[in-house]
């Protein structure tokens, strides 16, 4: 691409590189200038104007901005994505609905490697999206690029960003009472887990209270509707074999895994009931703060399979927010 001053009567196909109020007009920066552009520039008293050209084998910024946002999401409605008209080189990115963020992290940073022109931001992968939230944006730096890096560029991120849709639709929320504990908390937590479940597109359509006790769990459990059930317990998860992990077992589901390197959320348990996942909340869960079990509940409702691997890889960035009232912090001051 070409980039300078240009004379005006030169200027004939050029690409504006600065915007320029002449004669009580405005001509923006990134038009094309034609002969009438040109005619009114040089009535108000100009001589030449900074300007780019694409040059031979180049793509104007707009065009490549579309052509590249096409590429990674060659089906937007299958991908619950959005894109929008390219405008000063971007094209931005927003889901239809709510969901994770399913990200090709590798296309991603192969194609931002290309040419330092050519750029693609998006959210961190499995980012809990709603509807309209911005989830990338394509960006064409320069007035022009070379076909052969945009070419390279659409063939490495085809396809790399989706919206991984809401699978379940009801979930069932079990709490559980210990002598000493304000009726209030178990309101609290039904709450903040009927909030999360509302920025999912889901219902809580059942809540009980039970002793905490491994019997009333495992008979909650095996009543409990819904496509997901999640466990709240008034005294906290501390052992693999502790009271609602034993619940689950006894009632003839499976635990998968207790423990996870997310903090708050280390206390979190999960496994299935038959088909339906299980979900055993840490304590933290009765705020409506980022937790460990944000990020299990939400990949869950996806339709996905947490692994240990997937748990485990939560550690980086993991460490969501200190908390100083904390009976025991983690921090000594």
């Amino acid at each position: 691409m070409w980039f300078g001053e240009v004379a005006l009567a030169e200027a004939e196909g050029a690409i504006l590189a600065h915007s320029v109020i002449e004669g009580g007009g405005r001509f923006r920066k990134g038009m094309v200038l034609g002969a009438a552009e040109i005619a009114a520039l040089a009535a108000a008293g100009g001589a030449d104007v900074g300007g780019a050209r694409a040059g031979a084998g180049g793509g104007a910024e707009e065009a490549a901005a579309t052509r590249l946002a096409v590429a990674l999401v060659p089906d937007p409605g299958g991908a619950g994505l959005t894109l929008s008209t390219a405008f000063t080189g971007r094209v931005n990115l927003n889901a239809t609905g709510p969901g994770i963020a399913e990200i090709d992290v590798a296309a991603v940073h192969a194609l931002n490697r290309i040419d330092p022109a050519i750029t693609l931001a998006t959210l961190a992968p499995w980012t809990r999206v709603e509807k309209g939230l911005l989830v990338g944006t394509v960006k064409i730096i320069s007035y022009a690029v070379p076909e052969m890096a945009l070419a390279r560029a659409c063939d490495l991120a085809r396809a790399a960003i989706r919206i991984r849709p809401v699978a379940l639709r009801e979930a069932s929320l079990i709490l559980t009472e210990v002598p000493g504990l304000p009726e209030k908390l178990n309101e609290k937590g039904r709450a903040a887990i009927a909030a999360r479940l509302a920025a999912l597109g889901m219902r809580l359509v059942h809540h009980c209270t039970v002793a905490h006790d491994e019997a009333a769990i495992a008979t909650a459990l095996t009543d409990a509707p819904g496509d997901l059930v999640m466990i709240l317990t008034g005294s906290a998860t501390s052992d693999l074999y502790d009271t609602a992990p034993q619940a689950l077992r006894r009632a003839g589901g499976r635990v998968a895994r207790f423990g996870m390197p997310v903090d708050p959320g280390n206390l979190l348990f999960h496994g299935h009931l038959g088909p339906r996942p299980v979900i055993g909340l840490p304590g933290c869960a009765r705020s409506p703060a980022l937790n460990g079990a944000d990020w299990v509940l939400e990949r869950i409702a996806c339709g996905l399979t947490v692994t240990d691997e997937d748990i485990a890889g939560m550690g980086v960035g993991g460490l969501l927010k200190e908390i100083p009232l904390r009976p025991q912090p983690r921090e000594r001051r």
